[in-house]
This record gives C-alpha cells, structure tokens and sequence, in this order.
C-alpha cells in the first residue's frame, strides 16, 4: 500500500498550485503593496500615505499654526490607532522629516523641541518634543470637508481617511520625495514654490508648453540648504525632458582676509542631504593622509548657521584650486538624482516629465474645484429652499400659527395649504420664536438675495471650461503672493551658477608624483604597487583569474582603457587602489557593463594615432588626444552593432595594414587607404563569408611583417607581396608557421 495517498476529506476550498506561481502572486501582491502604500508619492499631492495620514491626524487634534503644541507622542499614537497600523519609530520618523527645514524646502509641521539637526544628530524621542501644523499644511489641507477628494475606511473600517488631500499647492515639486519600492524607487528635489507657480501660470496658458520653456521658469531645484547649482541649462532640460537625470549641487564658500596677508576660507552653505560632521571628518581624514596637501587644518565653527573653516597650508595657495581639489574628493559638491516614479493619479507608477508633473497637479486642482464648486452649489440649494420655505412662513404666519396648535400632524397638513417641500416644513416648525420678528424676515431676504447671486456664479463656472481655468488660476497667483519670492519662505537658497574651468594642469601640484605599477588582471581587477617592478610571475590574483596588464607609470599619469563597447576611458594612476591586494573592480571606477570587456590598457600619452577596428571588420584611424574621456561613463570611439564588438586597438606605425581573419585569411593594404576619424563605426578592412575579424595591426611594409609566437619570440615573414591587396578584399590564406590563434601576439 503506497505510503503518500491523499486524504480521504480534502475540503473544496484548497487548490493545487505549482510553487513558482504561488510564489510570483503573493510577491507580486506585496511588491504592488509596497509600490503603492509606502514608498512612492502621490502626484497629486506629492505625499505618501504615512504622510497624508500624519498631517490629517494632526487636523483633527485642531493642531492649526494658531493653536497650541501637543506632544508628538500624541499624534503618532493617533496615527497608528486610527490609520497606520505599523511601528511607531517609521510613524514619528516621517513627522519629523516634515518639520526638519533643512531636510523639507516648505516644512509641513511646525515642531518644538530637538528634531535633529544638519550634523545628522537624531531627534529626541516623541515624549518629549511636540508640534502643530504650519501655514503650508493649512493650505494643503484647505477645503477637505467641502467633498474636494474621496475619503475611504481605514484599517478596521472605524473611521475614514483621505485618499488624497485637496493639496493647495504643488507639494510634489516644492518639497520634493526620495524612496526605494520594490523594483523601483523614486528620487525628487524640492523646488522653489513661486517659480512652480509661474510655470503653472504658463501651462494653463499654453496647454503644449515646451520643457524648454518651462524651464525658463523652473531654473532647478531650490534646496533648504542653499548652495550651488552648477549642473549646465542644457543637462536640466534634458533631465526634466526624460524626468531622469541629476544634478550638481556644490556648498557656498567666501574667502575671509586675515592679519599679514593670510587668509582662510568660509564654507558657509553645505549641499542637500549631506551631514556635515561627517564632512568634517572626511576632510580631516583627507588631511591625515597627506590627500589634501593644499590644506592645513579644518574647523567647525557652526551655531545656528553652518561655518566651516578651511585653512591653508600658505598663503600662496591658489583658493579657487583648493576648492576644486575638495569639491572632487568630498562632499562639498554632490550630485542630486532626479527620478520623477510617482503614482499617477494614486493608482499606477510612471516616470514622469516636468510638464506631466505639473499638468498632473493642474488636473487635481480641476477635479477639486468642480467637486468644491457642486459641494458648494449643493448646499446653497439647500438653504434657498429653506429660505423659500421662511418667507412663505412670514406671509402666512397666522395660519400657520393656527395649522400647528389645531392639528395632531401638523407637517403633512402644511406641505398640503402651502405646497410646501418636507425640507421646509421640517425646517418651519423647527423655527425659533424670536424669528418672528420683523428684522429677521429683512435679513432672510438680504441671505437669499446674496445665495441667489452667488449660485448663478457657480453655475456659470461649472458650465464653462474656461471659468474653471481662470478660477484655478487665481488662486495660483494668490499662492504665490502668499508666498512671494520676496518672503522669507519663498526667497530662492539655491543659486544658479558655473563651475569655474580650471586646467588639469592646475592640480598636478595636488598629487606627489611617484613610479608605480599598475598590475589588471584577466578579468579586470586592477590595483597599483609603488616602484616599477618587474612581471616575475609572483604577483597573486583571485581564484580563477589570471595576469593580463602590467604597466610602469607614475601617479601623475592617465590611463586609457578602450573597451569592447567601443568607449574609451581615462582613469587617473592616484585614483588606483594600491597596496598588494587583489585590488578593486575597474568596473567601480568607470562605467564598463559585465558584459564588456577589455581591449587593451595603456598610458595615455597623447601625441599617438591608433587604429581601432571591431569583430565584423570595420575601423579608422583615431587620434589618442580624441580618446581622453572627461566623466567615468567614457568617450563613444568605435561605434559597434551587436552582435559585434570592439576587438583591435594597435597604435600605427609604418605605412602597410595588415589584417587577418577567424578564416586564417591574411590581407595587407595601404594604411594610406584608412581614413582617420574621430568617432564613428568605420569602413570595412576585409570582408569575410564566415566569421570575423581576428587582429589587425600597422608595419612596415619593407621590414616584413612581424609577429609573437606562443613561446614569446619575435618573428618575421618578408614575402609577403602576395597578401598584398586593396582594402575589403577577403586576403589569402595565412603563411604557414603563423600563430594559430590568428593573432599577432
């Protein structure tokens, strides 16, 4: 009898589902979850829910900017009792990011007592700070019981909350959002909010507004902190076109005069999100190891405002160089991700553009203003027809007066002598004795007069698409008087600027220069040992890795590094990991993919040509100077198609090509015949039925062709006339003794 049969009462309910798949569902579930209840903001109100439900707690404890603290305790308590049933630490984190501003541009809660600060301290615990709502709060939250947004039920169904606030104000981009879902993350920097209003301004205006109009507008993210813009116009378009990007954010500094000629620098703004006692110790660290020999000592004379003292080894030190060596090895200068992923419409994620964002707030304050406008209509509907129903009161109150002491029911009696509604007859019977007067009757006429008036308007409003537009905005413009840019919230911290140009030249006094080796191996760890040693075949490698590179050159030099994506790429000797370790990754220093390899690993010189070619046989001559590569993501040399890819890069010497093939098919032409290029996919060497290119190299035509067999010998063939050829010809078979790799080295 087999030992695994089912059991005999299998209830109905239980399904067998393959692992995999119950596995993708759930994960999948949690992901979505994730996605949109925690980590990514809404674009309509740029919140995310722990947010939403914090600031509408706080609303309904009455924590408005004119009322008094209460403590944070309290209200993170509220939240998770009512909203957010998760810890209570995630709960008070948030709230005390909404009320830090020098992490939030326009804070949102207004907190008394420690809430951490820009050295990255932690704030005290919630017992013991408090807070309230400040003015942009109010104006997020405005209009929230006029039927401006859906509410729906809260974790238990007790009680409801929003699903978004009516958000009178563009929150998204004023006060920017950062968060990692599941898969995606999201990475927003705040903005200046009178700008945003004159970009909005103009897309009601302009419905198809251009980026770079828009911009002209929008200049760049404002942060709290201050600082420095210094990103190029054309990178910001180009960032919000796509909605991805980044931006450079350097600190503020002065230089202060001192007694004798001397003098120190005063770094007075920091960039966004940077704790500035850590900077303070990556300085000192950087004086410490002699990486910083234009520098003498830092110093941190903050209070309430950032100080940082920067002194100099001398005063001939060339400030401007001083500062550029920091900017490049510290975190006086950053750089800012922009990945505008946000809910759009609550719903799903998607990134998006400058002009989506905005026109997706536009939309939501549309929806909000009919929603208020049909609220509005709604009651005021409701209140002229008990006012119809007073004045009928008035007119015939003797009657009435009798109707009600004669009869049992007197309601229905009412609604029958008077055609009145159930609501005016409720609504007259329910009239207060001292009414009656006189007075009374002559300001019920005034209210309805006054009702009648603005229910045409809104009517009017909700008829014409144009209204609605112009309504909206208004109150843009009496945002931004608001929050003008001459107000003390709304004044642009951040400036926009240039980083000055300065020659490379300039920070060669920043490196000793000193004879190293520089050793990368097989698959691409690369490190560098002081003095130039010899390849005695002792240096150690990983397991499963191998030699490949060894190169003299001293930590003043640049190397080259031509990879099989066609890119070059510059990596500077003082940059290189030393000691006699495995090393690091090139992969960490420059933006080579997994993918790709190495072709070759040189010192740049700068005076050399090189021919570079790729597997399905194309290539030029190249210039070394074309090849220097200013940023880690490289310079585009060979442009290569998959599945070929870049496999040569031989410097040229002498006045003859040759080229050999995977079919062993040997060709010699003019280099004559090359043109040189400075980017571009080349023309074609040889041409092949099956295959590709193998190697190819530049030589002599009278001194032979030579090569290097497996053994490490130099060889050479000098009857070579019947190889000769024309470029693009498919060549000869090879000369017998030649390497069979189809190499020449």
């Amino acid at each position: 009898m087999s030992k695994h049969l089912p059991p005999k009462d299998v209830p109905e309910d239980i399904r067998n589902v393959p692992l995999p798949d119950a596995l993708s569902e759930r994960y999948l579930a949690y992901a979505l979850s994730t996605i949109t209840s925690r980590s990514l903001p809404d674009a309509r109100d740029g919140l995310k829910p722990v947010q939403r439900r914090v600031l509408f707690a706080m609303r309904l404890l009455k924590l408005d900017p004119a009322s008094g603290y209460k403590k944070c305790a309290r209200v993170v308590g509220d939240v998770i009792g009512k909203y957010h049933p998760h810890g209570d630490q995630s709960v008070y984190d948030a709230l005390v990011r909404l009320a830090q501003d020098f992490a939030q541009r326009y804070p949102l809660v207004d907190g008394q007592g420690n809430f951490g600060n820009i050295d990255g301290d932690n704030a005290a615990a919630m017992r013991y700070t408090e807070a309230r709502l400040t003015e942009i709060s109010n104006v997020l939250l405005a209009n929230l019981d006029d039927d401006t947004v859906d509410f729906r039920p809260n974790y238990d169904g007790e009680n409801d909350e929003p699903v978004v606030l009516p958000s009178g104000l563009p929150n998204l981009l004023a006060n920017g959002a950062t968060g990692i879902a599941v898969g995606m993350a999201t990475s927003i920097p705040p903005h200046n909010l009178p700008e945003l209003c004159d970009a909005l301004l103009h897309l009601i205006k302009h419905k198809n507004a251009s980026i770079e109009k828009l911009v002209e507008y929008v200049q760049g993210p404002d942060f709290p902190t201050g600082g420095i813009l210094v990103e190029p116009l054309s990178a910001r378009i180009e960032a919000y076109k796509t909605g991805r990007g980044s931006f450079r954010h350097r600190a503020v500094w002065q230089q202060e005069e001192l007694p004798r000629g001397m003098w120190q620098i005063v770094v007075t703004e920091v960039p966004y999100h940077v704790q500035k006692s850590r900077l303070v110790e990556r300085i000192a660290e950087l004086i410490t190891d002699r990486k910083a020999p234009l520098l003498d000592d830092v110093r941190d004379e903050s209070t309430e405002d950032v100080r940082l003292v920067l002194i100099p080894k001398n005063k001939t030190v060339d400030p401007a160089v001083l500062m550029e060596s920091l900017f490049r090895t510290t975190d006086l200068e950053t750089r800012f991700p922009l990945n505008l992923n946000v809910l759009d419409g609550g719903k799903l994620p998607k990134v998006m553009n400058l002009r989506e964002a905005l026109q997706a707030y536009l939309d939501h304050r549309h929806d909000v203003l009919e929603r208020k406008s049909r609220y509005r209509q709604g009651k005021i509907e409701h209140r002229l027809e008990v006012l119809d129903g007073y004045l009928i009161a008035y007119l015939n109150l003797d009657e009435l007066i009798e109707i009600i002491r004669r009869e049992d029911e007197p309601k229905p009696a009412m609604i029958k002598r008077f055609k009145l509604s159930d609501v005016q007859a409720e609504a007259i019977l329910n009239m207060r004795l001292r009414s009656l007067r006189k007075l009374e009757e002559m300001e019920l006429r005034g209210e309805h007069k006054e009702l009648s008036k603005e229910l045409a308007g809104l009517k009017q409003l909700l008829a014409s698409d144009e209204l609605r537009w112009q309504a909206i905005a208004g109150e843009i413009q009496e945002l931004k008087k608001q929050f003008g840019p001459k107000s003390a919230l709304g004044k642009r911290r951040t400036r926009i600027g240039d980083a000055p140009v300065i020659s490379e030249e300039a920070f060669e006094v920043l490196v000793e220069r000193e004879p190293i080796t520089v050793i990368c191996s097989a698959k691409g760890w690369i490190r560098a040992i002081k003095g130039h040693v010899a390849d005695d075949g002792t240096a150690s490698f990983k397991e499963g890795d191998k030699g490949r590179f060894w190169l003299h050159a001293e930590t003043t030099d640049k190397l080259l590094l031509f990879g099989t994506n066609g890119r070059a790429y510059t990596i500077n000797c003082d940059k290189l990991p030393r000691g006699r370790g495995h090393g690091e990754p090139v992969r960490l220093m420059i933006d080579l993919g997994n993918d790709q390899d190495i072709v070759t690993l040189m010192k740049y010189q700068g005076e050399r040509k090189f021919m570079v070619a790729s597997s399905d046989g194309r290539g030029f001559v190249c210039p070394e100077i074309e090849m220097l590569a200013a940023t880690r993501t490289g310079k585009q040399i060979l442009n290569v198609q998959a599945p070929a890819e870049a496999c040569v890069m031989t410097q040229v010497e002498g006045d003859t090509v040759a080229v050999i093939g995977d079919n062993r098919k040997l060709l010699l032409f003019p280099l004559s015949e090359l043109p040189e290029m400075t980017k571009g996919r080349g023309i074609t060497l040889q041409k092949y039925k099956d295959g590709g290119l193998a190697d190819a190299r530049t030589f002599t035509l009278k001194q032979g062709l030579s090569w290097i067999d497996s053994s490490g010998r130099t060889k050479t063939e000098t009857d070579i006339k019947d190889y000769r050829g024309e470029r693009a010809q498919a060549g000869r078979i090879v000369f017998r003794g030649f390497n069979k790799n189809n190499r020449f080295s």
